[in-house]
């Protein structure tokens, strides 16, 4: 199953899902079945699942990486389980489902896309936090072609994202968003060379990770939470979590936010 000790060169290859530690809090997840471009069977969604519960386990956590192995991030539900994801043996819960997963994960999460992803690949990106492209980076949405329901979000996140229009482009066309649309659409904030992947999304999580620990949790749950609300009720949402966080601070917390402001204030000058 999931492997931790990936630092000490410890790798099972036989693990569909990979995790690596990083150091100082940042982890990453690789699905790992890159001969066929990473697609999913229900046993990969239980790793995928678990690796990034084992994460919200882990206090240390701080910022995770999510790609996959090889040349494709991932080609969505391998059709072959097909039967069993949609009919058969998978039920979706926190446990078994990487998406609920990733919902209930209280760290940032960065997609890292290499190459395509496709359908149900597509709706996993989407439960990321950021998504980086690299320049192979593609998504696709082919439920229609294959007769096909969404089920993870994909018909409702990405008209947030890009548009109603370009949302229904997609989805009714099945025709690919290469990385360069999906930069100039938002889809993703960034495109990089595929050899600059990686280490582009170490250094956000590097940046994260610089950051209040507490208050990156609470600044992705606001945000995440808002976006599924309307705008009165969302502002009424942020104030709410604004004065209850405020309300847990005491005298030594803002004395260390106007040291930090003053010592910023005095590199300024140099």
């Amino acid at each position: 199953m999931i492997d931790f000790q990936i630092q000490n060169k410890k790798i099972d290859q036989m693990s569909e899902v990979l995790t690596e530690n990083l150091g100082d809090g940042v982890f990453i997840i690789k699905i790992n079945r890159p001969k066929l471009l990473n697609s999913l069977t229900t046993n990969t969604l239980r790793e995928l699942a678990k690796a990034f519960n084992d994460l919200s386990d882990k206090k240390e956590t701080r910022a995770v990486i999510l790609t996959g192995e090889g040349r494709a991030f991932s080609a969505g539900i391998d059709l072959t389980s097909a039967i069993k994801v949609f009919q058969g043996e998978f039920k979706p819960t926190k446990e078994t489902d990487p998406v609920l997963a990733m919902n209930d994960a209280t760290y940032p999460i960065i997609g890292a896309i290499n190459g395509y992803a496709i359908t149900g690949g597509f709706e996993i990106a989407l439960a990321c936090d950021i998504l980086i492209g690299g320049e192979s980076a593609a998504f696709q949405d082919t439920h229609a072609k294959f007769g096909l329901m969404p089920s993870w979000g994909l018909s409702q996140k990405l008209p947030r994202l890009i548009g109603a229009n370009r949302a229904r482009h997609s989805a009714l066309t099945a025709t690919k968003i290469d990385s360069k649309t999906a930069y100039e659409w938002g889809l993703i904030s960034r495109v990089v060379p595929d050899s600059e992947l990686l280490n582009t999304c170490k250094q956000i999580a590097k940046e994260i990770v610089a950051n209040h620990p507490v208050l990156v949790k609470n600044y992705k749950n606001v945000i995440n939470t808002g976006i599924e609300m309307n705008f009165k009720d969302a502002m009424q949402h942020e104030q709410d979590k604004a004065w209850s966080y405020y309300g847990g601070m005491v005298k030594s917390d803002f004395d260390k936010m106007a040291q930090f402001i003053a010592s910023r204030g005095q590199k300024s000058k140099l």
